[in-house]
């Protein structure tokens, strides 16, 4: 699989669709990913959220801390439909640190990849544990909301298309979008724009939250191997992307875990291939 097989398809989603891309976008999403180590590069690439989890020397992370690792199995029992897994996952994502506007956040999100009932569902059952938490006498951090206005409109589209293309590496364009351009439009307007353009929760979560979520379920393979790209893309290192895999297997199921580390090496091998 070439390099905007595994990239490009960061468009697709819940599409499963794959745009066609140049030469020179190849190339581009290539050495995008190779300077994902860098932090003055990114903070070039991506001026709306600074990396988490870089450390005093100005290393890239290489391991993910406790908040981090707290996402992985929110996001995926949520995406399953697992219920049970999930009222323990947040109750230990509340006690990591996470607030409650962040762990409502991943739960929102969920809708774009496994749908609304489930992220429904996994609201219902958040409330439920942070109810209960409550009458435990355990205060937990409200957290806040976005604070930086949505924009309505073409202003909407315009910045949903300019994230749309920091996250994959290259403008996005290809065969299905021109059979079907509004599935591109909703993509630009609503997720990029009126999911991404929140700044309640940082890029490199988001990310972390959707190859969770994509992980644990079947059948989405293409999608999975496309968001560890992104997350790649983005910041998130080779060490931390093998480490979600390995939280999946401890505190999920090793199944989904299974799912992350061959996406991950047939990412590694799409970049070699170049």
């Amino acid at each position: 699989m070439t390099s905007i097989t595994g990239q490009l398809l960061s468009v697709c989603l819940a599409f499963g669709t794959l745009p066609a891309g140049s030469a020179e976008q190849n190339h581009h999403i290539v050495a995008l990913t190779k300077v994902a180590s860098n932090p003055e590069v990114h903070s070039d690439m991506h001026t709306k959220e600074k990396p988490m989890n870089l450390n005093s020397t100005n290393e890239p992370a290489t391991v993910l801390d406790a908040r981090q690792q707290a996402i992985i199995p929110i996001s995926a029992a949520a995406a399953a439909g697992d219920m049970a897994r999930l009222g323990e996952a947040v109750n230990h994502g509340l006690d990591a640190g996470l607030s409650v506007a962040e762990v409502r956040e991943i739960l929102v999100q969920v809708y774009a990849y496994a749908g609304f009932p489930r992220s429904l569902n996994a609201l219902g059952e958040m409330m439920k544990v942070v109810d209960a938490r409550r009458q435990r006498g355990i205060h937990d951090e409200a957290g806040r909301e976005p604070v930086k206005p949505i924009p309505k409109g073409d202003a909407l589209l315009a910045a949903g298309t300019a994230n749309q293309t920091t996250l994959a590496g290259a403008p996005v364009a290809g065969p299905l979008f021109e059979f079907a351009p509004q599935a591109n439009a909703y993509l630009r307007t609503h997720l990029f724009g009126d999911i991404f353009e929140r700044d309640n929760l940082d890029w490199q979560s988001r990310e972390l939250a959707t190859v969770s979520m994509l992980a644990a379920m079947s059948g989405v393979e293409p999608q999975l191997q496309s968001h560890v790209g992104i997350s790649m893309n983005i910041g998130v290192s080779v060490e931390q992307l093998r480490e979600l895999a390995d939280v999946l297997d401890a505190r999920f199921d090793p199944q989904a875990a299974t799912r992350a580390r061959e996406a991950i090496e047939r990412q590694l091998d799409s970049l070699r291939t170049e």
